[in-house]
């Protein structure tokens, strides 16, 4: 595919709502990524020609009683502002890049697509974020937001629209996790050891070829930083060892976003707060853009 500098569209999701604190009284600094990113040149990279915020709500440290999830009201709230906010850049036609934020920011962009039809899911991270309520002890939807995006979990956030299941579990492709999460059997599940030992590009090209023959119109693919190692990249709020280089996330990158049927990217997780010379916020930029830089599609 070619993607042109004109057709490719920055949404900032700030949101942090979706994480515990990392102390009392102090909110978790993902919300500060778009900016960090910029002052590392990703806009700058990317010539994006459309641009858009949304707005989060206020963050709190509270528990919502009903559901057992930290601001999951407000989660609710801004999933359907970032939805419609997502679906006016599909509809000017733009391929969006989604800087977030937490991983809750999922929820609202697969909402955008679900309201559309079938989207699958590549879900790049270091974690399956298949928490519950029940079984989260941060009882933040960051660490659930896979299990509340195939439509487990509280209604409140799991049939968002009265559209659950917002992508269905065998359109979900999960690559490069480390941590011990249960996930259904319909999931295709790569961990780190399995996607290097069959090669990303092999095993990236044969699951866009199986969600393309299930229907999917397409799909959204979800990047959290902390799938890379944190030897080179520890400005995360919940490091995995073992993680993916630089250079492996910018191939698996480059496959995905190749396809005709990527239909755009969230970037999530990025702490700034932990990387006070902005190296990290450098070499993230750096890992991403290749696969974004309109030279870079062909």
């Amino acid at each position: 595919m070619t993607r042109s500098a004109d057709a490719l569209g920055l949404i900032e999701a700030p949101s942090n709502l979706g994480l515990q604190p990392p102390r009392p009284g102090v909110e978790p600094g993902v919300r500060r990524l778009p900016e960090a990113l910029s002052r590392a040149g990703l806009q700058r990279r990317l010539s994006a020609a459309w641009q858009a915020r949304i707005e989060p709500p206020e963050y709190s440290e509270a528990v919502d009683p009903e559901t057992g999830i930290r601001n999951a009201p407000a989660i609710a709230r801004y999933s359907v502002e970032l939805a419609e906010g997502l679906g006016r850049a599909l509809d000017a036609g733009v391929f969006p890049v989604v800087l977030g934020g937490d991983c809750s920011i999922l929820l609202g962009n697969l909402l955008a697509l679900r309201r559309q039809g079938r989207y699958g899911l590549f879900f790049v991270d270091g974690h399956a974020d298949f928490e519950s309520p029940e079984s989260s002890p941060s009882h933040a939807a960051a660490g659930m937001d896979l299990a509340l995006a195939v439509g487990r979990g509280p209604s409140a956030l799991a049939d968002l629209g009265g559209l659950r299941p917002l992508v269905r579990e065998e359109d979900v492709v999960l690559l490069g996790y480390r941590d011990q999460n249960q996930l259904p059997a319909a999931v295709g599940a790569w961990r780190v050891e399995r996607l290097r030992a069959d090669g990303i590009a092999r095993v990236v090209r044969r699951e866009i070829a199986r969600l393309s023959s299930q229907g999917v119109r397409g799909f959204w693919v979800h990047v959290d930083a902390d799938v890379l190692d944190p030897e080179v990249f520890p400005a995360v709020d919940t490091p995995e060892p073992g993680g993916l280089t630089f250079a492996e996330l910018t191939q698996l990158l480059r496959e995905l976003l190749a396809s005709d049927l990527a239909a755009g990217v969230q970037i999530c997780i990025f702490d700034p707060d932990l990387d006070p010379d902005g190296r990290y916020a450098r070499g993230l930029v750096d890992a991403v853009a290749p696969a974004l830089e309109p030279a870079a599609a062909d």
